[in-house]
């Protein structure tokens, strides 16, 4: 297969006030409760996007089981993160939600409601399937979605991230640039007007022009069956001027900071990026190390500026308590993990 090889979506970075409370409560919602790395460190290399100087942080990078992609939860310590100093509206650029899949959207909406948790009404969704919105406790907003595409069969209602809504200013140019370096090439809808099933959110009253997308290549390499199938979520408001989520705040401050997927070949994909227009602004350069964890990882800018991480994984940790750690660099690179490997990740499950 040719690279560079994109196994999935490997996580969605979430800028927070306290990484473990945050974390508590995406395991009670999402059961993000597997951890691979637990971390506090400086970073040093995403100097861009933080105000020219290193700064501390403490992240937890957890999964959910049933598959999905994972969460990375951020944290600064070095300063206080700032919240946007207007109310994110949907339409405004950059990453505005997290896609969550479930295999009872109606039932995990149940619980989630007998939870306390912040939901929106169960609405029809634009493809007629149920959905409906959570919010955290501190405001990020998560889309619940139906999916039949799971790593493993468990009781649990939710798996992890399955996609995001990104808001954009020109959909013709955000569609090829997510089609061109993503693989997302399949539209599943296109749609102008209001939505009822947006009706909840910040400005969703208004006129959308919304596309969601999907790529037609199953995904592979070594994390592809745990991570799954995605979908993308294009939003560009029709009524109003959106103002970046991200205006005059630093990556890692509260919200969606970034969109990571998990790949092999960065070379390769470096090639293509800058041939595409879109430069690494960030890269690791070789290995960075996590602790328990290490790979390469590098950044680019979506056509509105929304940051796209890609990370190719070197070593992660399979067994902590026995020092079992895996070096992915000694496989094929398109060859998926096998599954009773993926599920040995369980074994230091967070249990509450």
């Amino acid at each position: 297969m040719t690279k560079p090889i994109i196994s999935g979506i490997q996580q969605m970075g979430i800028g927070i006030p306290d990484v473990y409370e945050a974390w508590k409560w995406y395991r009670k919602a999402f059961s993000m409760d597997t951890p691979i790395f637990d971390e506090a460190a400086t970073a040093g290399l995403m100097l861009p996007y933080t105000g020219g100087k290193p700064q501390d942080r403490h992240a937890v990078l957890a999964i959910n089981g049933n598959g999905g992609g994972g969460f990375e939860i951020w944290q600064y310590v070095s300063r206080v993160p700032v919240a946007a100093a207007f109310e994110i509206r949907l339409g405004d650029l950059g990453i505005f939600a997290a896609k969550m899949k479930s295999r009872d959207v109606a039932k995990t909406y149940a619980e989630h409601k007998a939870k306390g948790f912040q939901t929106s009404p169960l609405y029809e969704g634009s493809n007629g399937e149920k959905t409906f919105w959570v919010k955290d406790p501190y405001g990020n907003n998560f889309q619940v979605v139906p999916s039949s595409n799971w790593f493993r069969n468990a009781h649990t209602g939710t798996g992890g991230a399955y996609g995001a809504i990104i808001g954009v200013s020109d959909m013709k140019k955000s569609m090829e640039f997510y089609r061109d370096l993503l693989g997302y090439d399949t539209v599943i809808f296109d749609g102008k007007g209001k939505f009822p099933d947006f009706a909840h959110l910040p400005g969703g009253t208004e006129n959308f022009h919304r596309v969601i997308l999907k790529h037609s290549r199953p995904r592979a390499g070594a994390f592809s069956r745990l991570l799954g199938e995605s979908t993308l979520e294009l939003v560009q408001a029709l009524d109003s001027t959106p103002r970046k989520i991200f205006e005059n705040r630093f990556w890692g401050d509260l919200g969606f900071i970034h969109l990571c997927f998990d790949i092999n070949g960065m070379a390769e994909m470096k090639s293509l990026c800058e041939a595409k227009g879109h430069p690494f602004t960030v890269d690791s350069a070789n290995s960075f190390d996590m602790g328990e964890a290490a790979g390469h990882f590098t950044y680019i800018e979506d056509p509105d500026g929304a940051l796209i991480e890609f990370v190719e994984t070197h070593k992660i940790p399979i067994l902590k308590k026995l020092g079992w750690y895996l070096d992915l660099r000694k496989r094929p690179a398109d060859k998926p993990l096998p599954d009773w490997m993926i599920r040995a990740l369980g074994l230091n499950k967070v249990r509450d």
